[in-house]
């Protein structure tokens, strides 16, 4: 049998001490996605080395790897963006957050794993994360309209697709996501998602002028939500409306914009008047 030179065990010995001193951890803020919907991952990075180390001024400082757990093969399409330096001192941790959509090809449904692997070059050392499963899930189509890109009107328009889906969530959770693809569905925009809704609710959706889509849902008991999409799949606005006395519903007023009609609409946090306390109140003007 041959022996293990004692460089190499006092070089794997080293390895493991490091290593054992800082560990990397990735987390996810739900476990289950949509083909195409942005897919942010935190990196925790805990240092117990009892020395400063120096991260982030190297575009391979940290990297990520997808793998599907029935084989099927994850295309890579760049490595993400991480560049940012930092000092993280001894007994400190750091989180890195970083979308990984963009930069991964998972359009087919089933169990995947992440992993992020942590290069630290003073020690020359990578230290890995354990795997952080989630699932992708198909949504079921509610809805769905082709529209031209409002853009100059001397060449063809820009057509796209956009699409409403229903997602259970963890099988107690339905949630709507707006798609926003090119006509042949084969390039996707923008998955996002733009709130929950009760399983008997069938939204509401009107296109404007500007080919925005406007939607409205009963998302609780006696609640319904109303959101605005534009033609790159990015949320304008939402608001809240209760059911008092009429029910909401998509309408038009005198200028031809979609407006909701009916119900209240709830008013947000920021809208709110403030009250002042009578102590508050300036002093009257003596006569």
């Amino acid at each position: 049998m041959k022996k293990i030179p004692v460089i190499l065990i006092l070089a794997l010995l080293v390895f493991f001490r490091a290593s054992a001193q800082v560990s990397v951890d990735v987390s996810l803020d739900q476990n289950q996605f949509l083909p195409g919907e942005p897919l942010p991952v935190a990196v925790h990075i805990t240092n117990r080395s009892g020395q400063p180390l120096h991260l982030g001024a190297n575009p391979s400082w940290l990297t990520f790897s997808v793998e599907a757990a029935d084989g099927f093969i994850v295309v890579k399409n760049a490595d993400a963006p991480v560049l940012g330096e930092f000092d993280l001192g001894s007994s400190e941790v750091a989180t890195k957050r970083v979308n990984l959509a963009p930069y991964f090809i998972l359009n087919h449904a089933g169990r995947y794993r992440v992993i992020a692997t942590v290069h630290i070059k003073q020690w020359n050392l990578d230290v890995t994360s354990p795997p952080k499963k989630f699932d992708v899930i198909s949504g079921v189509e509610l809805w769905s309209q082709n529209f031209g890109v409002p853009g100059a009107t001397n060449q063809p328009p820009d057509v796209r697709k956009y699409t409403l889906l229903e997602a259970n969530y963890l099988a107690s959770e339905l949630r709507l996501y707006a798609q926003v693809t090119d006509e042949s569905e084969s390039r996707v925009f923008k998955v996002v998602r733009i709130g929950q809704l009760v399983s008997f609710s069938q939204p509401e959706e009107q296109l404007d002028r500007y080919s925005n889509l406007h939607v409205l849902w009963q998302s609780g008991a006696s609640s319904f939500t109303y959101a605005v999409i534009n033609p790159d799949g990015d949320i304008e606005r939402t608001e809240t409306y209760d059911y008092v006395k009429t029910h909401p519903r998509l309408g038009t007023n005198d200028d031809g914009d979609i407006v909701v009609i009916g119900g209240v609409r709830r008013l947000k946090p920021d809208e709110i008047p403030v009250v002042k306390s009578p102590d508050e109140m300036p002093a009257p003007a003596k006569q």
